[in-house]
């Protein structure tokens, strides 16, 4: 028997060359898919190199050439299997036919639209890059909250694009009937999504009025925290614990909210409770130093409030306030302790101490303003 004899033996209503075609096809698809997807990737960066600015072409690749393998090869396999004969052609299959020969065509069919979703999802992905290398130039707090939100919607958007022409041309579905259907079971199922609806309108708003942005510390309802993310039904924020907690986004937006990175200052207030010991020249003193410190120091906003405000039983109460012109958290801390250290440092040098707790009169045996009284304590014979 000749080779061209055995390459004439039918099988299955093909002869082999038909089958070894089919097969040296398939090789082919395997074989080269990877490297026909690099060169595609490389031609369609090369068209569009001018406009992605900081964004290298194995970045591209990187991105395009899974999807674009898995696409590459199945295109390789329909016409691999193009050569073969069947006894209904895949353009003819109907809802008639036997169903092991439909399954298997709308499977494939369902591959290579999932294969073209994927690459748009990968596109989507890229251009989000580029635009997060020009943000990077020009920093702006929008564009690290637009960016990401650009960019789930956009993938939001490929995805229903993909799945309607997946239900159009695989199953057959007149999606225009279906969607025009939809109109009446909407309202259903709106009213059922009504808090989803609310919290994705929500997002918008937050976009276009911008009562904060990613990297702002805010407080709403209760939670202090820094903004990391503003999704499509959620803000995350990053909390001084560094938990992670999820606000819906209505709740940002019909709460009070606080946006403390705004604040031109911070506020400090206290009061320091002199002891009943302490003169009346000792406490002109303590008082006329620590309002000089306070103001010497560089952060300080204003002309500070130092003064002597209360006289009590226990105590003679110094009313402390003043600004910190900082928005940071950790400089606000430090010049606090700093000034803290030289108001203590003020009470000392003029002989003055702190009231205590525990007492409630106090008695001077001595004369007015000496030191050589003998207190009593509430309640002593």
């Amino acid at each position: 028997m000749t080779f061209q004899e055995i390459l004439r033996i039918r099988f299955l209503g093909n002869d082999l060359a038909a089958y070894l075609w089919c097969a040296g096809i398939l090789l082919f698809g395997y074989i080269f898919k990877t490297l026909l997807s690099r060169l595609l990737s490389k031609l369609v960066f090369r068209a569009i190199r001018k406009r992605t600015e900081g964004v290298s072409e194995q970045q591209f690749q990187a991105l395009l050439i899974q999807p674009l393998s898995i696409v590459i090869f199945l295109i390789t396999a329909y016409f691999a299997f193009q050569v073969l004969d069947y006894p209904v052609r895949s353009s003819e299959l109907t809802r008639n036919e036997p169903w092991p020969q439909v399954a298997l065509f709308r499977l494939f069919q369902l591959a290579v639209f999932m294969g073209i979703g994927w690459i748009g999802l990968r596109l989507i992905d890229f251009l989000v890059l580029v635009f997060q290398r020009r943000a990077e130039a020009t920093p702006s707090r929008l564009n690290n909250q637009l960016i990401p939100f650009a960019k789930d919607l956009l993938k939001v958007l490929v995805l229903t694009l993909t799945f309607l022409i997946m239900l159009s041309r695989v199953f057959g579905v007149n999606v225009t009937a279906l969607i025009g259907g939809l109109g009446i079971g909407g309202l259903a199922v709106a009213f059922a999504a009504k808090e989803s609806l609310e919290n994705l309108i929500a997002s918008f708003t937050i976009f276009l009025d911008r009562p904060f942005a990613v990297g702002d510390l805010v407080m709403v309802g209760g939670i202090t925290g820094t903004v990391e993310k503003v999704g499509f039904r959620s803000t995350r924020l990053r909390t001084a614990e560094k938990s992670y907690v999820t606000v819906p986004n209505k709740s940002m937006i019909d709460k009070p909210l606080d946006n403390l990175s705004l604040r031109t200052a911070r506020r400090v207030g206290f009061t320091l409770s002199l002891s009943q010991l302490t003169t009346s020249e000792q406490l002109r003193a303590i008082v006329e130093d620590a309002r000089a410190v306070i103001k010497a120091h560089p952060l300080v906003t204003d002309e500070p409030e130092v003064k002597f405000a209360a006289l009590t039983p226990t105590a003679k109460e110094v009313t402390v306030q003043y600004f910190v012109n900082t928005t940071s958290y950790d400089e606000y801390l430090n010049a606090k302790e700093a000034l803290n250290y030289e108001l203590i440092h003020a009470v000392e040098q003029h002989g003055g101490s702190f009231a205590n707790a525990g007492t409630t009169v106090v008695q001077l045996s001595g004369p007015l303003g000496g030191l050589g009284g003998n207190p009593s304590p509430a309640g002593s014979e």
